[in-house]
Formats: structure tokens, sequence, C-alpha cells
């Protein structure tokens, strides 16, 4: 199978994580595993860029994609073109009557929010570019059901679910060792956490959709003492209902927001809290087609309380990675928390669980497969 890989959210070699988040690590980690696989002739045509750079480099790649695209699957005899999304898949539009499309497949990967983007002109695109896939592949149920409500004909879709390297995680001997280590990265000038403190984690762009605000005004006020929540990722348009919740709730001391931090540091957040939370609340317009960092968590034995929402559900397996709570139900994530609150073995065996459960259902070498089939699927 001879395979274009094309990609407008690669961050620069040697700085793989200066632009990562869902769609870009996937992205990146697909690229690299289909390029190691002896089956596939792989080539790839890939913007590298920081995420703060994209921007403005995402136009001239675009224009050369146009120019060099049909050339490129020409002479390298390409059976199948393959978008890291359906964003970057748009560029099949203007690129529609110069493939030979009796000899050239075109696919692409949905995410969730580059399917349900809640901007007019978008959404008018969104349809026209399902017509020119011969394959889209959702990261999830969830983000497949929205494709479809956007015209997707079913016959054209394959669920895979997102992947994780598992070299770059591990689960750590010593949690306080994490906490103390992140501490003093951090240079942290606050009390240190006390040992016997239960330690719950979020990671992502601080957003509405996240649930991070709700979270901590909700469910924060109704966990004991001792129960600290820590935060981790870029401030967005919800950081200021998020400070002001830490604010109203006299929560200054239990709630940290770490910001985006170096990944070092978030592996140690990873490996030194208790139980990773995904309390999502639904927002029309701004889904979560996966969630790549509940696989993270689980792959440093960190357990997930979630969301019973969207593409999570493709994520978390009730009892092995993770544990479900209904979207917006303050008492249910408490007292799935405090299930384990000062129950350390039973930490243990949930930490345990979940890296198997992560290991064996979502490394990459498994995901790449399941990409390999259902595009070999397109040239029989």
């Amino acid at each position: 199978m001879r395979l274009l890989f094309v990609s407008h959210s690669l961050p620069p070699a040697g700085e793989e994580f200066s632009n990562v988040g869902g769609m870009q690590r996937v992205a990146l980690d697909l690229h690299e595993a289909l390029g190691s696989r002896d089956d596939v002739e792989y080539r790839a045509f890939v913007l590298r860029s920081t995420w703060r750079a994209i921007h403005w480099r995402v136009w001239p790649f675009a224009l050369a994609a146009i120019v060099f695209l049909p050339k490129l699957t020409r002479r390298e005899d390409t059976d199948i073109v393959l978008f890291s999304s359906v964003i970057t898949a748009a560029l099949a539009l203007p690129l529609k009557n110069r493939f030979d499309r009796s000899r050239v497949k075109l696919a692409t990967i949905a995410h969730g929010l580059d399917v349900t983007k809640d901007i007019d002109m978008y959404q008018r695109q969104v349809p026209k570019v399902f017509e020119q896939m011969d394959l889209v592949l959702p990261v999830s149920q969830a983000t497949g059901e929205a494709c479809l409500d956007r015209g997707l004909a079913r016959n054209k879709m394959r669920v895979v679910p997102n992947g994780i390297r598992l070299d770059r995680f591990s689960a750590p001997e010593s949690r306080r060792a994490m906490r103390r280590e992140l501490s003093e990265a951090r240079q942290d000038p606050g009390s240190p956490l006390p040992n016997s403190a239960m330690l719950l984690c979020s990671v992502g762009r601080q957003v509405k959709r996240k649930g991070i605000a709700w979270f901590i005004d909700q469910v924060m006020p109704r966990m004991p003492d001792d129960v600290h929540y820590w935060v981790a990722g870029e401030p967005g348009p919800d950081t200021e209902n998020i400070r002001a919740a830490i604010s109203a709730r006299g929560l200054d001391g239990r709630v940290r927001l770490l910001g985006k931090i170096p990944e070092e540091d978030l592996m140690r957040l990873y490996r030194g809290a208790d139980l990773f939370v995904m309390p999502n609340i639904p927002v029309p317009g701004d889904m979560e087609g996966f969630g790549v960092v509940m696989l993270e968590a689980g792959a440093c034995g960190l357990p997930t309380v979630a969301s019973r929402l969207e593409g999570i559900q493709d994520v978390i397996a009730e009892g092995r990675n993770g544990y479900f709570a209904e979207a917006g139900d303050a008492e249910a994530f408490a007292a799935a928390i405090m299930a384990y609150y000062r129950k350390p073995e039973g930490l243990m065996l949930a930490s345990r669980r979940a890296l198997m459960y992560t290991a064996e259902t979502f490394g990459w070498e498994v995901t790449a497969e399941r990409y390999v089939e259902a595009l070999r699927g397109l040239v029989g």
C-alpha cells in the first residue's frame, strides 16, 4: 500500500511538544508509527510548526499542497492520501479535479472539534469535504455521529480510537516523590502538599467544555480539606471563571492552576496524582471528540473519573481504567472520588488496572494496525 500522509499540525523536529494538543499528538504519533512499518510505502507532506507560528505558516503550506500534491501522487504512484484532520482535508476541495480518482483514494481522520466547529462558513464546507472522501476515520463513536449528522454516508465511516506512545510514559515508584519533584521544579512558594493529601488533577486548555470551573464550584466544596486539585494547561476563555470559582469557594490553598508546564513536569503531575478528573460539561458546537490526556494518565497508572459524555465514552471502560459520573452531577463525581479517599490499596489496584488496560487497548502498535487495516480496505 502506497500511502501519502498530509498534515498541517506537526511540531518542529526535536520539539515534539511545542504545539501538541490531542489532534496534534495523534498526527505526530501516527506519522511516526506508519513510517516505521514494512508493509506501507510511506510518504508525508507535512507542515512542521510551533503553535504560535502555525496560524500564518498554514497559508503558504496550503498553497504548496495545492500545487504539489497532485504531482506527488503521480510520481509516487500513490494509492491513498490520508489527511490528519477534517481541517487539513479541506485541501481536497480545491484539489477535487486534480487527482486521478480512479486510482487515488482520499481518507481523513475526524477528531471532534474539526467536525463541529461552530462557524457557519466552516460548517457549510464540512459536508463538501465528506463528499470528496472515500473513507472517514472518526476517533470515537460520538465524533462519528457528528459526521453522520453532517451528511457523511455511513458506508464511508470506520471508527478508529486514538492511541498512545507507551514508551513516553511509565508508572511511578513513589507518587509522593513525584509530588515533591513537581513542587521543586515549579519553585512553588506555597506550603508543600501534605503526604497524606489526596491529589486530583486535570490537564487541558481552560475552555468551558472541560468543566474545570464547574468542578471547582460544585464538587471541590464537597471534598474533605485534604483533597487537593491541580490543573495544568494553557489559559483560555474560561480562565477568569475558574479563578472566580476558586475565590468564591475559598479554595486558594487547595486548587492550583499550574498553567502550561514542560513535558517533564506534566509527567510528574500524572505520576504524582491519585486520580485524573475529566469533568466535562456539554457545550453546543464544542464537543470532546476523544480525550488523549486520559490515555496519557492511564499510561502513567492514573485512573480517571470522567463525565459520561461524547467521545470520553470511547476511552473509559468502567472499572478498568476509570469510572463515570453523569455530566453535571456533583454528587456522583464526589462519590466516585470518595470511594478511594484514604484507601491506598484500592488506589494501587485501580492504578494497575488502568496501566494494563491502556497498554493493551490503546498502544500505538495496536492503533496503527487498525488504521492500516481500514485503509487497506480501500485498495483491496
